[in-house]
């Protein structure tokens, strides 16, 4: 590995590093984590990019590797912060929902996507972005669907914006609703995107009402983000029997496709998760998978914005942020509509 691939890497990480550690600096001084570090570092290197008089083969080549196996690695220790067990915790009333808009996210992404001409792909990532969590569901669908890095930027400016709304709206909107604390739950737990968003908003809304100690919204998006280990294993099935059906000549069968076509880290992602589920790992021990997953995604999204132009986000980027926007209010009026209907289920 030569000198400019291994000093890419290493900015990657140094991008990462204190991105991450921008979200404590802005809890500090904002109060609240209004940019997630995956969004801070793909601001920082794209402005990098963009300054930069052009770009090394080789350093590209770094910033490849940083953007493909960081994600990875992240993706597979984010599976140790989640359980099976969750499913059936305290935000298993929300599941009903959860369910509904993961089909409604994609169809409307999907359906949408295709009408004004936004790539199938970018179409998957703003989809699962928004009805799953954000930054860390397009970051795992983008290498199981092998999107480009373009479209992974592009999908994340689009949840970002409207995540970023959601989280600052929220709380105020419910209580010029009128709802409840549980029905508060249901709507920041399964219409706001990043976890740390719902956080954001749900201690905005606990200063508000008096509500100390209170972790509704974020039990809801707990059980939401666990959703993501059968999103994932989902489209890698799909995306088997896609290639499957590309070479229909082939007389394998759909489970030897799936079995070589398989991303490992996906089987990772899920074995961490059940060594979770069965209390291997300690609640430390899941804090720090936690804090290792954001500085990987981080520093991968950093790789990812050195290959990203402001002209070409501009004027290639408004068509997905649009899908965002139109993926967003669907999924945000399916939560508001089921708050009032089953305000009686939900108390």
């Amino acid at each position: 590995m030569n000198n400019k691939k291994t000093g890419a890497i290493i900015l990657c990480l140094v991008i990462g590093w204190l991105a991450t550690l921008s979200t404590d600096w802005q809890s500090q001084l904002l109060g609240r984590t209004v940019m997630g570090g995956p969004m801070v570092a793909l601001l920082v290197s794209m402005i990098a990019c963009n300054l930069l008089p052009g770009l090394h083969k080789d350093f590209k080549a770094g910033t490849t590797f940083a953007s493909k196996k960081f994600l990875n690695w992240g993706i597979i220790l984010t599976g140790a912060t989640l359980s099976f067990a969750d499913i059936l915790g305290t935000g298993v009333k929300a599941l009903p929902l959860i369910l509904f808009n993961i089909c409604l996210s994609f169809a409307v992404a999907l359906l949408v996507g295709k009408k004004i001409g936004v790539t199938k792909n970018t179409s998957i990532l703003v989809g699962g972005g928004t009805c799953i969590c954000g930054g860390t569901a397009i970051a795992t669908l983008s290498q199981i669907i092998k999107a480009l890095e373009e479209e992974i930027a592009f999908a994340m400016a689009a949840i970002f914006l409207f995540d970023t709304l959601a989280a600052f709206t929220y709380p105020y909107l419910a209580g010029a609703m009128g709802l409840t604390t549980n029905q508060f739950a249901f709507l920041a737990g399964t219409a706001i995107n990043d976890t740390s968003s719902v956080a954001g908003a749900q201690a905005t809304y606990v200063a508000m009402n008096a509500l100390d100690g209170w972790n509704g919204a974020l039990n809801v998006k707990l059980v939401r983000t666990t959703m993501l280990i059968f999103v994932a294993l989902f489209w890698t099935i799909m995306m088997a029997k896609s290639e499957k059906n590309a070479s229909a000549a082939s007389n394998e069968s759909l489970f030897s496709v799936v079995k070589k076509t398989f991303p490992m880290f996906i089987l990772w992602f899920v074995i961490m998760a059940g060594l979770n589920t069965y209390g291997v790992f300690t609640a430390e021990g899941i804090s720090l998978f936690g804090k290792l997953s954001k500085f990987l995604f981080a520093s991968a999204l950093a790789g990812v914005g050195f290959k990203i132009k402001f002209v070409d986000v501009f004027s290639k980027g408004a068509k997905p942020i649009a899908l965002g926007g139109i993926t967003w209010l669907c999924v945000a009026a399916s939560s508001v509509a089921f708050v009032f209907l089953f305000a009686g289920y939900i108390g």
